[in-house]
């Protein structure tokens, strides 16, 4: 009976190192949208440059990443972080301010982050009021404006952060080192 038990045991730990190992050897989701970065755009990488969410220190994400499957498809093009109305929002990494200012009656502030390549890696916050100006250059954590209390599409305040390069759409929270990421200590489950 001891046995049968340290077999049932064993294959439950071999099962389990299966499906780990399966789930880490997979491949990533994809970075870009499908249809995106056109032929002549720098390949479509991504580094953990982000040394600060844009809001609070571990907003909860509302809705995720969902890339369209063709360019004009349904999906959405970055994640909407929770933030009350007047939540500071901050440069995720170093950034000159590309645009400050409003599109479709809703505050937009979009930020090149620097070194990235050409076209650089483009940050899109909305809605925000701004504080910054175009041209401005901002450093990790420095506040570019504060959540609008009106003009967000989630059904609770939120901001939308969203991530290009060129015309092709990215995960923003790939900007993020994975223990930025991490919502609170490792823990395993039991085998029963």
């Amino acid at each position: 009976m001891r046995a049968n038990r340290c077999v049932r045991v064993c294959a439950r730990l071999i099962l389990l190192v299966i499906v780990t190992a399966t789930a880490l050897l997979a491949p990533p989701p994809p970075l870009f949208a499908a249809g995106a970065p056109r032929a002549d755009d720098p390949p479509a990488t991504v580094p953990a440059i982000g040394r600060a969410w844009p809001v609070g220190s571990r907003p909860r994400v509302l809705r995720g990443w969902e890339p369209p499957a063709t360019v004009y498809g349904p999906g959405h093009r970055g994640v909407d972080l929770a933030a009350p109305a007047g939540t500071p929002v901050r440069a995720v990494a170093r950034s000159r301010v590309a645009f400050a200012g409003r599109v479709a009656g809703r505050g937009v502030v979009s930020v090149d982050l620097t070194g990235t390549g050409d076209p650089p890696l483009r940050t899109t916050y909305e809605p925000v009021t701004a504080a910054v100006e175009e041209g401005d250059e901002v450093e990790p954590g420095e506040v570019i404006g504060t959540v609008d209390a009106s003009g967000s599409h989630c059904t609770a305040t939120c901001v939308h952060w969203g991530l290009r390069r060129g015309e092709g759409y990215a995960n923003p929270l790939s900007l993020l080192p994975p223990w930025l990421l991490h919502r609170g200590p490792s823990r395993l489950l039991p085998l029963a």
